[in-house]
């Protein structure tokens, strides 16, 4: 089982925020897959499955991520060694979960992956990596950095919508680049 753990904030008010760049990449995954979502109590996330892929969206809203990764993984049995638990398997925690998430310090329309690395700030990654006790996982970082007002403050222009042209690169890089990445 692999899971992919796209991060957000749940409810209609954040549906189309920058903040929500990893839910809106797993929606469109999913759709691309014909899959459903269905809300899964004991994760606190909505989850979709296919062929040995398990697709999440924590619902605990973004800095509590790690509460939703790691009720998966414990399910799963993939929690990493650092927590002194059994797993079910001994491959790389890296090749078993990869986190999508927004990157403000990435420019819009581009992505990076990443292995191992900090969470730059991000708190659901901070989350996550807290709850795990390691930040050895995929990282799939979207750029949302764009036409930011210096003035404005960082949570108010994460938590905007994308407008009409952020819109259409956003669902041009996901639909061109992302999904082949999650394939």
């Amino acid at each position: 089982m692999k899971l992919i753990i796209g991060l957000g904030n749940p409810g209609e008010e954040y549906r189309k925020t920058r903040h929500n760049a990893g839910f809106i990449a797993l929606d469109a995954f999913a759709k691309k897959e014909g899959l459903s979502w269905t809300i899964n109590k004991k994760f606190n996330a909505a989850t979709a499955e296919t062929s040995g892929v398990l697709l999440v969206k924590p619902l605990t809203y973004m800095n509590n991520s790690g509460q939703s990764a790691q009720a998966v993984m414990a399910y799963y049995k993939l929690l990493p060694k650092t927590l002194g638990l059994l797993r079910r398997t001994d491959a790389d925690l890296s090749e078993l979960l990869t986190v999508i998430h927004d990157d403000l310090d990435i420019p819009l329309g581009e992505y990076r992956i990443s292995v191992d690395s900090r969470s730059a700030g991000h708190r659901g990654v901070e989350s996550i990596i807290g709850h795990l006790k390691t930040k050895n996982f995929k990282r799939i970082r979207i750029g949302i950095k764009g036409g930011k007002p210096v003035e404005m403050p960082t949570e108010k222009y994460v938590l905007g919508r994308f407008n009409a042209q952020e819109t259409e690169i956003i669902n041009k890089l996901i639909t061109e680049k992302i999904l082949t990445e999650l394939a």
